[in-house]
């Protein structure tokens, strides 16, 4: 018996409309003013959507940031980049994968990054929220290099290791290197590349 696809009606629709048109306005607000100075009537003035609706669809200034954050990170497929880095059969390789990865999270969504290192200072659920992130991205590297340890220089262990690729790809280096130094990405990319194969890995 076939199966009926699971179509969204015309009410879901347009709710994921207007989510998705609160989230663009709130993404820019938040760009442009930072978090804590973006207000719900400020999104609600961007959106051209009342802000009762806002708090209907969302509950909170906290749940616009995590929504903007998981649609962006949806198109990015993280999980699997980092499975192809790590399964590369050249190592070096694979680190330049994962360098790919990380100048492209940083060029889609750094504003996101930004916005959301601002409010967990303030907000305890981006905060708890932000810590998940970290500590997901860092197992997810720590796979990795556990995946390529024969292959690591003999100065690191696999735990310095992870602490020097939690180093390298600080967004505030990026921001350092192409927001206000002027690099171009693709130089990030190849710095960022170069730096973690001459850290951790023994060249055969």
């Amino acid at each position: 018996m076939a199966t009926v696809p699971n179509v969204p009606t015309h009410r879901q629709r347009q709710a994921l409309a207007t989510k998705e048109q609160i989230g663009r306005a709130a993404r820019g607000l938040f760009a442009e003013r930072g978090y804590v100075a973006t207000t719900i009537a400020a999104i609600a003035e961007a959106a051209d959507i009342p802000a009762p609706t806002i708090y209907s669809a969302f509950g909170s200034k906290a749940a616009i940031l995590q929504d903007i954050a998981h649609r962006v990170v949806a198109h990015l497929e993280v999980d699997r980049h980092h499975e192809d880095a790590m399964h590369n059969p050249d190592p070096a390789a694979g680190l330049r994968v994962a360098a790919a990865l990380q100048r492209r999270q940083f060029e889609i969504m750094y504003d996101v990054l930004a916005t959301y290192q601002e409010a967990a200072r303030v907000d305890p659920q981006i905060d708890r929220a932000q810590r998940i992130v970290l500590a997901n991205r860092e197992r997810a590297f720590r796979r990795h290099l556990t995946a390529i340890s024969s292959r690591l220089t003999p100065r690191v262990t696999v735990d310095q290791a992870v602490d020097i690729y939690v180093a390298l790809v600080l967004p505030e280096i990026y921001r350092t290197l192409v927001i206000e130094r002027g690099w171009t990405p693709d130089r990030y990319e190849t710095w960022l590349g170069d730096s973690l194969i001459d850290q951790l890995l023994t060249l055969k």
